[in-house]
């Protein structure tokens, strides 16, 4: 991965964006936002989200914002957003985050937790568990989406064709990334915004709009699926924007 921001960019005071994939996705997942944030100039880095747990996650993507000198602004996707929130927490160049189809979990908050709260999520119904051996001897267990359920729960509105090809490549999070809470919540005191996908069989939409209300976070709502960065790239292209130019206004 090369962390080096665009100079050119750096110099016209454009933030470098960072973005984070959340589980059951890849980087690749951004590939649409990508194309329109450099359309605009931004220079952008989409991590390899490890998903293997929050506090590992948090300090693979904290190392890489340790490595940029100039300012950023971040992006994060569903289980993303657990990990961008203990990853900016005290990272002076973060000038704002961005959720997208995601969760803003206060401190000791999982994933698991905050879903179990509200109605409409079908997770849970569509996981596979997989054993995975640890090199102490031990196993930990991996979860995927079960592909035949994948296009309906994850990207309803995304192509056909797309959708079963993002499920047989979909990336496996470990159970306790699932499970893990955070420790620190950047959104205190880093400004946010949210983009709610009114039509998520993730992450229920209630759950997103009372996280972004708690948050003190910018909100606008998109009907799309889970999957709103393959199926509607542009409106979250044009929120990290919006985010973007208030960090350099």
């Amino acid at each position: 991965m090369n962390a080096a921001p665009d100079m050119s960019a750096q110099e016209a005071g454009m933030p470098t964006v960072v973005l984070v994939h959340g589980a059951f996705a890849g980087s690749s997942s951004w590939n649409g936002v990508i194309a329109h944030l450099k359309r605009r100039g931004y220079p952008v880095i989409a991590v390899a989200n490890p998903l293997r747990g929050v506090q590992k996650d948090a300090a693979y993507v904290r190392s890489l914002l340790d490595s940029m000198p100039g300012p950023v602004v971040m992006a994060a996707h569903s289980y993303g957003g657990l990990v961008m929130t203990e990853a900016a927490d005290g990272a002076p160049n973060v000038k704002a985050l961005v959720y997208v189809a995601s969760v803003s979990p206060d401190v000791g908050e999982s994933v698991i937790g905050l879903i179990s709260k509200y109605s409409g999520s079908q997770l849970a119904s569509s996981i596979k568990m997989v054993p995975i051996p640890l090199d102490n001897g031990g196993t930990t267990m991996d979860q995927y989406i079960q592909q035949d359920k994948f296009p309906e729960v994850f990207a309803a509105d995304v192509d056909p064709d797309t959708a079963a090809l993002m499920a047989v490549t979909q990336r496996p999070a470990s159970a306790s990334a699932q499970e893990e809470g955070v420790t620190k919540a950047a959104w205190k005191t880093i400004p946010s915004w949210t983009l709610i996908s009114t039509q998520d069989q993730g992450i229920p939409p209630d759950l997103q709009r009372f996280l972004a209300e708690r948050a003190g976070s910018t909100t606008v709502e998109v009907a799309a699926s889970h999957a709103v960065a393959v199926s509607q790239p542009g409106p979250v292209a044009d929120l990290i924007d919006t985010a973007a130019r208030a960090t350099m206004s």
